[in-house]
């Protein structure tokens, strides 16, 4: 059983930054893939970043330049930096994985949220403006 665990969620003020980490229980990416989603409410799941299974990274065009993405040199845990954010950035934050993809980084992410089987609780950013 493949778990996933968010941390690092919390409130900030306009402009502010904040670094989640998710770790996971099995190392599944040797031919995996990961990724952050967020769900604001009221609204749909959006991917925000996407690492694929030889580390290229791909951004939603809403986090562009702001989230940086990246795995430690043992591919755990994951983390999304976080600068520059806004208030339209407040949302659950979840960590996701599939254990088997070999796409490119772009194209993971053209497929959005569905594309994961493994998700984590979740992590709360709020930001205030």
């Amino acid at each position: 059983q493949v778990r996933l665990m968010e941390s690092g969620g919390g409130a900030v003020q306009s402009g502010g930054s904040l670094t989640l980490s998710c770790v996971v229980s099995v190392h599944t990416y040797s031919s995996g893939c990961m990724g952050w989603i967020r769900q604001a409410p009221g609204k749909e799941r959006e991917t925000v970043s996407v690492i694929d299974s030889v580390q290229r990274k791909s951004y939603s065009e809403s986090v562009r330049g702001r989230f940086t993405t990246s795995l430690n040199k043992d591919k755990n845990p994951l983390y999304l930096a976080m600068n520059d954010l806004r208030p339209e950035d407040t949302a659950m934050y979840y960590c996701a994985a599939d254990s088997s993809c070999f796409a490119e980084s772009s194209y993971l992410l053209r497929q959005g949220p569905s594309r994961f089987d493994y998700w984590g609780q979740g992590t709360q950013v709020t930001v205030s403006s």
